[in-house]
């Protein structure tokens, strides 16, 4: 039976700690947060176990987060830097790991993180560090967990007894939206539709390749032009394979253009939805080569009209 050992309770005095701020590695996006003046979070400070340690700390409770448009970053090198930042913070690190060595499922499910879409966690590619800080003040505690997907890094902090806001920055996106004009928006405003035609999904896979996407540009330019408008993006396969796997995958290549959507153009989630059809809206005959790959694809479709 898994039994909680608490090594640590602050209840701590209504006053501001040091203001802390952290620089993400890249191009960043908030894609979540939630707060509680007065609440208690547990933050465990050794792997899972039968008996594993964790802190549970009292007072003003964080979390947040990050969605960072690096793709190319380990969760080595999403971690790293913040540790370093951490310790020139003056907080004490209590306890660092990694996916299998963390415990693996029963430690990542053991954590109260903000949920998919808004923080993703692989199960085998994950890292979370735990630190503490005191002085006069009182005692801070803070979790970091650090992940990623095929097209972007993530970064989840919980931060617990700390009354200052906490500052995450991060490098601005050098890319420039185009103006908010072209066939993508003319097919939107008049049909309600488009084709997202340069994307391109390899038979059975959802990964998306490396940018630059016009089309996901435009529509991005759209979005941020018309932040009242929202869309579905719709993912569709060819018709190998049976039909459940297929809807399944073409809801996870719809997820990996909208995920693509925010962490690189700045699309606010709010402003779109993933679902996946699978073959069942064919645009092309599914007995060519060339008709199964212009199957595979995701089309966005506006959602109000007004």
């Amino acid at each position: 039976m898994i039994r909680a050992i608490a090594i640590a309770l602050a209840c701590l005095a209504p006053a501001p700690l040091a203001a802390l701020v952290l620089d993400l590695p890249g191009p960043a996006t908030l894609t979540a947060e939630r707060s509680e003046a007065r609440g208690d979070a547990a933050i465990p400070v050794s792997p899972w176990a039968e008996e594993r340690a964790v802190a549970r700390i009292e007072g003003p409770v964080l979390h947040q987060a990050w969605r960072i448009a690096s793709p190319a970053l380990t969760t080595l090198q999403i971690l790293a830097p913040l540790r370093d930042q951490l310790a020139q913070a003056g907080f004490e690190i209590l306890f660092e790991c990694e996916d299998v060595a963390c415990g693996g499922f029963d430690f990542r499910y053991g954590l109260d993180l903000i949920e998919e879409p808004d923080m993703h966690v692989d199960l085998g590619d994950f890292r979370y560090l735990a630190a503490r800080r005191g002085g006069p003040d009182g005692v801070e505690h803070l979790a970091l967990v650090a992940s990623r997907s095929g097209s972007a890094g993530f970064v989840h902090l919980t931060r617990v007894g700390a009354l200052d806001e906490t500052a995450i920055t991060a490098p601005v996106p050098e890319r420039p939206l185009p103006a908010v004009t072209g066939p993508l928006q003319e097919q939107l405003e008049h049909s309600g539709r488009a084709v997202l035609a340069d994307l391109v999904f390899a038979t059975g896979a959802a990964e998306l390749g490396p940018d630059p996407f016009p089309s996901l540009a435009a529509l991005a330019a759209f979005l941020e032009a018309r932040r009242d408008k929202t869309v579905v993006l719709v993912g569709h396969t060819d018709a190998e394979g049976a039909l459940d796997r297929n809807i399944a995958l073409s809801r996870r290549r719809a997820e990996a253009v909208a995920e693509r959507l925010v962490s690189a153009y700045g699309v606010a989630p709010g402003q779109l939805r993933a679902e996946g059809v699978g073959y069942l809206s064919p645009i092309a005959p599914n007995a060519t080569e060339e008709g199964r790959r212009t199957n595979r694809r995701v089309e966005v479709v506006l959602t109000n009209t007004e």
